[in-house]
């Protein structure tokens, strides 16, 4: 069993990256507002030269996240770069250069709040009010934290019904948004596999977001980009697959499978099962982001 090693916080491996790719949800804030010592974090980063590049698998386009990040007093002062799933899904929906997106037609089905509609708007493509209508399903996840997977079996099984195939604008399975735990897109998507359905995903563990990430960098080496999240299914295995280290923050959403209280070092046997039964490796473990 392969024990990660645990640190306090970013000030003991700084030196070793030269930037840092940061996850938002259950990192950087919790939906509501930013983690404790994560501001001082950021401007400590900052000011050692460390370029910061935040990734999240939102379902929407950067700009709605940079607004987010500024309403809870994290400005563009404290990052450089910012890139997300729903910018990635936004681009392809535009350019349609590979097979699978120019294939979709034009008239879409949303799968999703109306918060998310920048992934489409402005783009040549009708709304579908239902399922039936439709060429494709664009699916950015629940309309309210209170919903379950169950609320969306009848919408899956008529996108089913239609053979839609469903582009994903958000791989994340669950986030924490302030003390819950809420279902996202990719819960949708798995159970749509599941039915037999066709899924394309964008964001985190998938290359060609971090390609994206490492262009706007600008770093060659990767071994000097070290990736920072709290899900083993994106943030490490995408980290991973991208050939960059990945720091785990055991705080975010397994901290309860890990046996760590908020804020404190995970349980080290937990921890070491947790990642054996993942398959995926973080070079490093800490409870926050914080210095």
């Amino acid at each position: 069993m392969h024990l990660v090693p645990q640190i306090a916080g970013m000030s003991a491996i700084v030196d070793r990256y030269d930037g840092m790719i940061l996850d938002l949800w259950g990192v950087i804030h919790d939906g509501e507002r930013p983690y404790p010592g994560v501001e001082e974090c950021l401007d400590r980063l900052t000011a050692a030269g460390k370029r910061l590049c935040l990734l999240s698998n939102a379902p929407r386009r950067t700009d709605g996240v940079i607004a987010k990040l500024a309403g809870m007093g994290i400005g563009r002062d404290r990052y450089r770069y910012v890139m997300t799933s729903g910018e990635a899904a936004y681009e392809a929906l535009r350019d349609r250069n590979d097979p699978w997106h120019a294939a979709l037609g034009t008239r879409l089905y949303h799968m999703g709040p109306d918060r998310d509609a920048d992934v489409y708007e402005g783009l040549p493509y009708t709304l579908a009010d239902r399922p039936e209508e439709a060429d494709f399903v664009l699916n950015t996840g629940i309309v309210d934290f209170d919903e379950g997977l169950d609320d969306y079996v009848p919408a899956l099984e008529a996108c089913i019904a239609r053979g839609l195939p469903m582009l994903c604008a958000n791989p994340d399975l669950v986030v924490m948004v302030g003390e819950r735990m809420v279902i996202c897109a990719g819960t949708l998507a798995a159970r749509y596999e599941a039915m037999g359905g066709t899924v394309f995903h964008h964001g985190k563990p998938h290359a060609p977001v971090y390609e994206r990430c490492f262009a706007l960098m600008g770093i060659a080496n990767k071994r000097r980009i070290l990736a920072v999240g709290d899900s083993l299914r994106t943030d490490v295995a995408g980290a991973n697959a991208a050939g960059i280290d990945a720091a785990l923050v055991t705080g975010g959403i397994h901290h309860e499978e890990l046996g760590g209280a908020r804020g404190a070092p995970a349980d080290p046997e937990r921890l070491a099962a947790a990642i054996e039964a993942s398959g995926h490796l973080p070079a490093w473990a800490l409870p926050r982001l914080v210095w």
